[in-house]
């Protein structure tokens, strides 16, 4: 295990604004300018970042991305081998939050070199924050499944989390997102779509989620997207009679479920056995 007191080597992991340049802190100004070499996940973004700073990077600087970090993070190692302090920048936040930096960071505690922050922005506190939603207690699922059958599996092992849920999303799959959502969490299940956190057109819209759904589905959404749940309320709700349970599940139906999902979910809702639903929804009135 290397001396940490000779070596110097130790990763600083950097936060970047999410598009507000004016959110930059200090020590993200420092390391950008000290540090030996600056691990970025888009080498472009870091050289703008870098002019609208005003700053200089003397550094070296390597692109670190999902699709190279396996690959980059041994020779970063040997970078700390050699005494250098390595500098992780994402495209904004944190870095390792649903972006590169846990492979670094894992290596280096691993080879028993230090590992710090120069904390900067995180787009899952500042949605949570706000969404208007409960905040003491929740959790961050990072991105949803990309197959709407898998995401409706996740969103099924999740629709009973009593805790606030943080998901981030992709523009273009947000309103199936939204409409799976509302059909397994329920259509009034509160939420906040938060886009574009910190810029020009940042905007927020909360509702329940098939209002939300709908909204999503009239237009193109563009950008980056922090998408925001209320958690199950506690307990099973009071049993409606069986004609209110029939509505619920063509609701559910309405807003997209299938039959099966949305009997799963009125099921679950109400504390029921799943075939307790199918017959009262499937029995002639």
């Amino acid at each position: 295990m290397p001396d940490e007191q000779n070596t110097g080597g130790r990763v600083v992991l950097a936060g970047a604004p999410l598009g507000n340049v004016g959110d930059a802190s200090a020590r993200l100004r420092d390391v950008l300018t000290s540090a030996d070499v600056i691990a970025a996940e888009d080498t472009r973004r870091l050289a703008r970042l870098a002019r609208d700073l005003g700053v200089t990077v003397r550094g070296r600087v390597v692109s670190y991305f999902e699709g190279n970090d396996e690959r980059r993070t041994p020779e970063l190692v040997e970078a700390l081998a050699s005494g250098a302090v390595v500098a992780v920048v994402t495209d904004g936040g944190m870095p390792s939050v649903s972006d590169p930096g846990y492979r670094l960071v894992r290596a280096a505690l691993d080879a028993g070199y230090p590992v710090t922050a120069a904390p900067g922005p995180s787009a899952v506190t500042t949605a949570l924050a706000l969404s208007g939603l409960p905040s003491d207690r929740f959790v961050f699922e990072g991105f949803l499944p990309r197959s709407g059958s898998n995401r409706r599996t996740r969103l099924r092992e999740l629709a009973a989390e009593p805790r606030t849920l943080v998901f981030f999303e992709a523009p273009h799959r947000i309103a199936g997102t939204m409409t799976d959502l509302a059909a397994i969490f329920g259509a009034d299940r509160p939420a906040a779509v938060c886009r574009e956190l910190t810029k020009t057109y940042e905007e927020i819209r909360r509702g329940g989620a098939a209002e939300l759904a709908e909204w999503a589905g009239t237009g193109e959404v563009r950008g980056e997207i922090t998408l925001v749940v209320a958690g199950a309320p506690a307990g099973p709700a009071v049993r409606p009679d069986d004609g209110e349970l029939r509505e619920e599940v063509a609701r559910r139906e309405a807003a997209g479920a299938s039959r099966r999902d949305a009997i799963q979910a009125v099921a679950d809702d109400y504390g029921l056995r799943k075939r307790e639903v199918y017959t009262i929804v499937h029995t002639p009135v």
